[in-house]
């Protein structure tokens, strides 16, 4: 009874979230309400039993995408004034796009309820008493250890690129030369000058 109420109550949280996140003018709190609703699924994660996906759900997306759309939104001077000049002439196309989702969202829900599409079982099965993130762990740490690694060698070489693309020669900036700095001895960086009256001090 206790599992029906929770989800009841995460499940209307994260609708009520969604609809205020697209029907909120001010684009901060458009996110604010998106970063409650990713609250609110992982509290369904949870529920399930997924709790790799509700810890990851709040680590990657509130913790990263969410709060880096914040500070975005926040920092850049968006005119959305003129972003939402042109809603009325890209009404038709998003209405075809928002039918031809619930269509598919439709035939999903009967096919499902036909009985869905019965797939042959070809992974081992799971020890019930072992954690989710233990299994997942297992398998991901043993049978696709290579495409783990290969995965995560292209995210190196992806922040690498973005930024070697970042860096800009300005030719009005005087580079910093650390090396020249360490070699510096005290009797080359500083000068006693006793200028005489009425002179002013020759650089």
């Amino acid at each position: 009874m206790i599992e029906a109420i929770v989800f009841y109550m995460f499940a209307a949280v994260v609708i009520a979230s969604a609809v205020m996140t697209i029907a909120s003018r001010n684009p901060v709190h458009s996110v604010l309400w998106l970063i409650l609703a990713f609250f609110n699924a992982a509290g369904l994660f949870l529920l399930l039993g997924a709790e790799f996906l509700a810890f990851l759900l709040i680590i990657v997306y509130v913790g990263a995408v969410a709060v880096l759309f914040l500070f975005v939104v926040m920092m850049l001077d968006v005119d959305f004034a003129e972003l939402r000049a042109g809603f009325a002439r890209y009404l038709p196309f998003g209405t075809l796009l928002a039918l031809v989702l619930l269509a598919e969202i439709f035939f999903a829900i009967v096919a499902w309820q036909a009985g869905g599409l019965v797939m042959e079982q070809r992974a081992a099965p799971v020890d019930p008493a072992v954690p989710n993130i233990e299994a997942l762990g297992l398998v991901l740490y043993s049978r696709y250890i290579f495409v783990f690694l290969a995965s995560s060698i292209v995210l190196l070489v992806a922040m690498v690129g973005a930024i070697v693309l970042t860096q800009r020669e300005r030719r009005d900036v005087k580079p910093q030369k650390v090396g020249d700095q360490v070699r510096r001895r005290p009797e080359d960086a500083v000068r006693v000058v006793d200028p005489g009256v009425g002179k002013g001090v020759e650089l």
